[in-house]
């Protein structure tokens, strides 16, 4: 790769960093980058992985007071977490490259998809959050959360958007700390990722450590930018955005 493609994939994890800040989706901009600067589907799949796990570790940490209270959930939900990142990392390392390209458009068509349907659902979610117990982790949430820690690692993109319907769904909170609760998931499921890719998978590390820099500023410094752009508006560009990646690889 040519060194005048860094500050592309750098501005590309800038903006992703601050999508996932605002609205949650970055890797629908941060993977094409990567495929775009002639990485291969996969490497660019783990790649992306490492470089923008800074960012939810950040966003974690802004969440610290929302957090300190569930320590007991986070124990609990850090298991099915762990061991569903390492399936699903796994997995992601068995695929063949052509069945992975093959894959892909499917992929970010799903993420965009979800995307398009977020309001919906979190107003069904708002509808439908159950009144409970607050200290209780059902068995079933710790079941989804494997299964959304499996995609997490293979994939990832729209992670955050399912996560959170499903903790509004089967646990009882206030919305704060179910977002809260989002994060530090999403931190620790590609946590495990980042880990087990850096032993076994193809990382590109100069790629990774520019856009991880350029995720943590774009979480930092994008964000106000990115507000300043109506919700439903940067929603649509990402989803726009993502159809023409899909058709493009389609064509490829």
């Amino acid at each position: 790769m040519g060194v005048f493609e860094y500050p592309l994939l750098a501005l590309a994890a800038f903006v992703a960093g601050a999508i996932n800040a605002v609205a949650g989706g970055g890797s629908l901009v941060s993977f094409p980058a990567l495929v775009a600067a002639g990485y291969p589907s996969k490497v660019s799949n783990v790649t992306n992985t490492v470089a923008l796990w800074p960012g939810y570790v950040g966003g974690s940490i802004g969440y610290a007071a929302q957090l300190k209270n569930q320590r007991r959930r986070i124990f609990v939900l850090t298991i099915p977490s762990v061991l569903g990142a390492i399936v699903g990392s796994a997995i992601l390392l068995t695929t063949s490259e052509k069945a992975f390209d093959q894959i892909v458009p499917f992929l970010i068509l799903f993420a965009a998809g979800l995307m398009a349907g977020q309001p919906r659902l979190s107003a069904f979610v708002a509808h439908h959050r159950p009144q409970g117990a607050e200290g209780k982790t059902p068995i079933e949430l710790m079941a989804a959360v494997f299964v959304l820690a499996i995609y997490g690692a293979y994939f990832g993109a729209g992670l955050g958007i399912i996560t959170l319907a499903v903790l509004g769904i089967l646990l009882p909170d206030d919305l704060h700390r179910s977002n809260a609760l989002k994060g530090l998931l999403s931190a620790i499921i590609n946590a495990a990722a980042v880990v087990y890719f850096a032993i076994w998978g193809p990382v590109e590390w100069l790629p990774a450590a520019v856009m991880a820099v350029a995720a943590l500023a774009g979480g930092y410094l994008g964000v106000g930018v990115a507000r300043k752009i109506s919700a439903p508006r940067l929603r649509m560009a990402v989803i726009a955005y993502a159809i023409v990646v899909a058709v493009v690889l389609f064509l490829r």
